[in-house]
């Protein structure tokens, strides 16, 4: 494995580059999202961990690249970009369309160069054994699809009402609904990591036992919390997620 300097990879940015970090916790955003969701967390989380963001396709940096529109090509990948990078224990950490991104990517981390995550966190994600039975958005008509953003929350209004940001914003977001919305399970065994599941209270999108399934997914500890806010409690609870991660990190560098 050859150890190279984060900043030279466009896919991953390092918030707080320390090179002294005992594990790096790579964060995967939601559908439409970027790095930026993750941009203070180092501030919250033991000096210990890096905490490095996952830049998809199609915005920041990666802006020129075209979003990847099924979820197979997308996580192989980041496997490809990540793999310099493992050169010492990591988490994940994938929120809704990041938590079943960052799933897959520790499956084929594992059966491409037989490593897996010290720790799985998965937020706002039903498990992935359990089919979706919404109808699919990505491939609507566009004032239908701007109709199912707003209904979804995740898309601030000033956003969704100005023309000029939206027609740069559709094509990533289709590009992210059809990665979640085109996916087929496969079987495999459970992961030989802990998997820490966190959900909001009044998510009407992903429903706690949707969540408590993720335990089928793992060989090792399987913990499930649930915290006060809808399918963006990243966001509303962040200050208390965040705090509940700390713990979780913390205990797992004394493991």
């Amino acid at each position: 494995m050859i150890k190279t300097d984060i900043s030279n990879n466009s896919w991953i940015i390092s918030l707080k580059p320390n090179p002294q970090a005992d594990l790096r916790l790579f964060c995967f955003p939601y559908a439409g999202g970027s790095y930026l969701i993750f941009r203070t967390w180092p501030d919250y989380l033991p000096p210990s961990v890096e905490v490095c963001a996952i830049e998809l396709p199609g915005r920041g940096r990666q802006m020129k690249l075209p979003p990847y529109n099924k979820l197979e090509a997308l996580v192989d990948a980041i496997a490809s970009n990540i793999y310099p990078y493992l050169d010492k224990p990591f988490a994940f950490f994938g929120h809704s369309m990041g938590g079943l991104v960052s799933f897959e990517l520790a499956r084929l981390l594992r059966k491409r160069y037989g490593m897996v995550p010290a720790h799985l966190f998965i937020s706002g994600r039903r498990a992935p054994q359990i089919p979706d039975t919404d109808s699919p958005i990505h491939n609507l008509p566009e004032p239908a699809f701007i109709e199912e953003l707003r209904h979804l929350n995740g898309t601030p209004p000033a956003v969704l009402e100005n023309a000029e940001l939206m027609q740069l914003f559709l094509p990533i977001l289709r590009s992210d609904f059809a990665v979640l919305e085109t996916y087929t399970y496969t079987p495999e065994p459970p992961l030989e990591c802990p998997i820490t599941v966190f959900g909001g209270l009044q998510d009407s999108k992903v429903g706690c036992h949707e969540m408590q399934a993720w335990q089928e997914q793992t060989k090792a500890d399987f913990n499930l919390h649930m915290f006060p806010g809808n399918h963006f409690f990243l966001h509303s609870s962040q200050s208390v997620l965040l705090e509940k991660l700390a713990k979780c990190l913390s205990q797992q560098l004394l493991a």
